[in-house]
């Protein structure tokens, strides 16, 4: 990818966030993308950004992308977040069946939603494929979405579930997204009930890439879990650039001196904007770090998956607290629905509870950033401690 290209992605997608912007009111309301407002995005290749170039896909740099996902974010979460999910799965399109690659992508439409299974789900191995039945949430994109993605177990088949590729018209879906944040995601669930799936059309997701390209050497947990982290990161930067452009202008109720006035407005705006920018460094680091390793030796070791697990997580949780701060800051007005600030709050805070979000990912950071608690001979403090 050329710096040309580069340049030319990332302008566009100041283009297409400014029209977003004009429209978060409705796809907040209508807890979708718009079908005039995701062909825009289509048609301009924003949902084959991580599709190799040899299936028609843009193939940019994961690094690009995630700047692109920023750009989204500071504008509307939902709309980044979908942007983020659908595409972060399209790097599947190097691991499936070619053939099948090649008749899902040749559609400029085409969006592949996934989401987890629930208990219960399962394949059945059956003449030239598997019958497969159950129930999976957390579709986000399911409004415009032409594929669905079902991980499952296989009756009879030990090891790592399967993924099948169903048309979304074999499926039922459900509209269970009813919830306070990221509303406009459409993260339906759909139900299978004994769908044929041709061979072709499964795959497992450890497989190895049929495509040379860099980006497909990551799995794709860790790009999910920096895309998660980048959006949260906009998401606190857009409130924190909110609420002191508030101190500019306001005077808090009974306090005759104006809050750009106040040291404590200062100190809270100051230390808010140390916390963002602290995160936000330690994520593009631990992202940077990532795609270096894959440039260099064409892996990702686990050291580096933990870090970025540490780090997305890190960028999370801080941003959710520099939220609160700017959430705290606007007093009642923030509690208004004709103030974005009280989207983003809700956007923010059903970000940090999924999995991504939770404080028990800094747990297993132990295992690779100090020697083994079996290992009686090396201790776990350095020597100048």
């Amino acid at each position: 990818m050329i710096k040309t290209q580069t340049h030319e992605y990332l302008d566009k997608a100041q283009e297409l966030a400014a029209k977003v912007a004009e429209r978060v009111d409705e796809i907040d309301a209508e807890r979708k993308i718009s079908t005039d407002l995701f062909r825009d995005i289509a048609d301009a290749g924003f949902f084959r950004l991580l599709v190799p170039s040899s299936l028609g896909g843009v193939e940019l740099p994961p690094l690009v992308f995630f700047e692109i996902v920023r750009i989204f974010a500071e504008v509307d979460a939902s709309t980044a977040w979908c942007i983020n999910q659908n595409n972060i799965f399209a790097t599947d399109a190097a691991r499936m069946p070619y053939e099948t690659a090649h008749k899902l992508w040749d559609d400029r439409y085409c969006v592949v939603t996934n989401g987890p299974p629930l208990a219960g789900s399962k394949a059945v191995p059956f003449e030239g494929g598997y019958r497969l039945s159950g129930h999976w949430d957390f579709s986000s994109g399911s409004s415009y979405s032409t594929w669905l993605a079902a991980r499952s177990s296989v009756e009879g088949e030990p090891g790592p579930n399967r993924m099948f590729l169903i048309p979304k018209t074999d499926a039922t879906m459900l509209d269970t997204w009813q919830v306070n944040g990221l509303r406009g995601t459409a993260s339906f669930s759909f139900e299978l009930d004994d769908v044929f799936v041709p061979q072709s059309y499964t795959y497992l997701e450890s497989q190895t890439p049929h495509d040379d390209g860099l980006t497909f050497i990551i799995p794709k947990i860790p790009l999910f879990a920096i895309g998660f982290g980048t959006i949260s990161i906009a998401l606190a930067r857009a409130c924190l650039d909110d609420a002191i452009e508030l101190a500019a202008r306001k005077s808090q109720r009974d306090v005759a001196e104006a809050m750009v006035n106040r040291s404590t407005v200062h100190r809270e705006i100051g230390e808010a904007e140390a916390t963002l920018r602290a995160a936000d460094t330690y994520l593009r680091t631990s992202a940077m770090d990532l795609w270096n390793s894959v440039c260099n030796h064409k892996q990702v070791d686990i050291s580096e998956r933990i870090d970025v697990r540490m780090a997305s997580t890190y960028a999370i949780r801080q941003a959710s607290e520099v939220v609160d701060v700017a959430y705290e800051m606007f007093g009642s007005d923030a509690i208004f629905k004709r103030n974005l600030l009280q989207r983003r709050y809700q956007d923010m805070h059903v970000i940090i509870q999924q999995l991504q979000g939770r404080a028990t990912n800094f747990e297993t950071c132990l295992l690779y950033t100090s020697p083994s608690p079996r290992d009686a001979t090396l201790s776990r403090m350095p020597s100048s401690a």
